[in-house]
């Protein structure tokens, strides 16, 4: 969500103006993020945030378009992508392709408390069910090929106990994912990147209210639990020794659990899915963090801290209490 593609104001009016969402009025690019472009745009209409693509192909886009409309049609608070007169959900700026969606209201709580988290693990749990009869499929792109093949681009960067943790993990990971246990797995739409800054919350009639998913790009067709242990990776971790916050965790898989309860190969297997998810952190912010690219707004993220998490998954493993 750094600039890395610039916008021009008559540019930008003229998509919003083809799709019906009136005159624009303001334009500002996002600083939070690295991975796409992203401007807030204002309308007479509303409020929308408009995304330019910079390594997403558009074949691979109406996955995720379509995604949000049909968990946004089953009560899942998600954007809405803005069609076009032909009911076209890509489109183009900037010379890339490019979604319109609308901005959800609220704002983040990046120290999450117990009603944050289980607001989370509830909401979670219903987009899974919601995703069930979600027919399209499509990789999720940074599921464990990938973390294959990115290995040897950050190794070099490495010294050589943390080259060893990396080599060590992936091949766990490999094993677990070619085993009986983790083909038998639930698997279906997950969003693979529900980290505190893609969460709204709304706290204008009272207390907290989760008001929206957002950033479904990394979403892809996978084992539901990754998903789940990527938000208790972020959402139920100590910021400085990563270590799990049980009582946060514990809250998270209680909530969950209410609406979709875990079958016993997901509880057996969870100490291994928190490995997984972060590992893939760790790995993408290795590969930000040492071959950045440049963009107007970049900030990548330390890979250090998911190195820690990830050695305290494989240091205490978790699971949630009956």
């Amino acid at each position: 969500m750094a600039v890395y593609t610039e916008v021009g104001f008559a540019e930008a009016e003229a998509l919003l103006g083809a799709l019906g969402l009136g005159g624009l009025t303001d334009l500002q690019g996002i600083r939070s993020g690295i991975e796409n472009t992203n401007y807030y745009a204002t309308t007479t209409r509303g409020q929308w945030v408009l995304t330019l693509f910079e390594r997403l192909p558009a074949e691979q886009l109406p996955y995720y378009l379509e995604l949000m409309q049909h968990l946004s049609a089953h009560g899942v608070p998600v954007p809405a992508p803005q069609p076009d007169a032909q009911g076209r959900l890509v489109h183009s700026a900037g010379g890339k392709p490019a979604a319109v969606v609308t901005r959800l209201p609220g704002s983040h709580r990046l120290r999450p408390a117990l009603v944050h988290v289980t607001q989370v693990g509830a909401m979670l749990a219903k987009m899974h069910l919601a995703g069930v009869d979600f027919t399209p499929q499509q990789p999720h792109l940074r599921g464990l090929d990938w973390w294959v093949e990115t290995a040897p681009l950050v190794l070099p960067h490495l010294d050589a106990g943390q080259a060893a943790l990396l080599r060590d993990e992936i091949a766990y990971q490999q094993h677990l994912a070619a085993s009986p246990a983790g083909q038998a797995l639930p698997r279906g739409p997950i969003h693979a990147d529900l980290f505190r800054d893609n969460v709204m919350f709304d706290d204008t009639a009272g207390d907290d209210r989760l008001c929206g998913f957002f950033d479904f790009y990394f979403a892809g067709t996978d084992t539901l639990l990754f998903d789940v242990a990527v938000c208790l990776n972020d959402w139920c971790s100590d910021a400085t020794s990563g270590a799990l916050d049980e009582t946060l965790a514990g809250a998270f898989m209680a909530a969950y659990g209410r609406q979709r309860p875990l079958s016993h190969g997901e509880v057996r297997a969870l100490p291994a899915l928190l490995r997984a998810a972060a590992l893939r952190f760790w790995i993408s912010r290795l590969w930000d963090w040492h071959l950045p690219r440049d963009a107007a707004l970049l900030q990548p993220k330390d890979p250090t801290h998911f190195e820690r998490v990830l050695r305290s998954r494989i240091a205490n493993p978790w699971h949630p209490p009956h």
